[in-house]
């Protein structure tokens, strides 16, 4: 398994579900390296999965390094997006609720 997978294996298991609510969302993440992986948030759980999806609400791209440091709570990842290391696009309000969904 690759580090990549068991970093978004690390995002999904801190999903929470109470959170979410009523959320029907699709994060699209693409690495600068590695594989695309998407997580769909609906009816309180969440699916992550390997490669991209055809109509996501919203698309964050990075390096992995810069993903590794958010999920590890190194790196806000409110203040990676100012500081342009994280890059979104579609719904970029959407992606403010991360931090909640998955808290480190």
């Amino acid at each position: 398994m690759s580090n990549i997978q068991s970093m978004f294996d690390t995002m999904a298991s801190r999903f929470d579900s109470a959170a979410a609510g009523d959320l029907d969302a699709i994060f699209q993440y693409k690495l600068d390296e590695g594989d695309a992986y998407y997580a769909t948030v609906s009816g309180g759980s969440c699916n992550v999965q390997q490669g991209e999806h055809d109509d996501p609400t919203v698309t964050l791209l990075m390096d992995s390094e810069t993903f590794q440091e958010v999920l590890e709570g190194e790196t806000d990842g409110m203040q990676a997006f100012m500081t342009g290391r994280i890059r979104a696009e579609g719904d970029i309000m959407l992606a403010t609720r991360l931090a909640t969904l998955f808290p480190v």
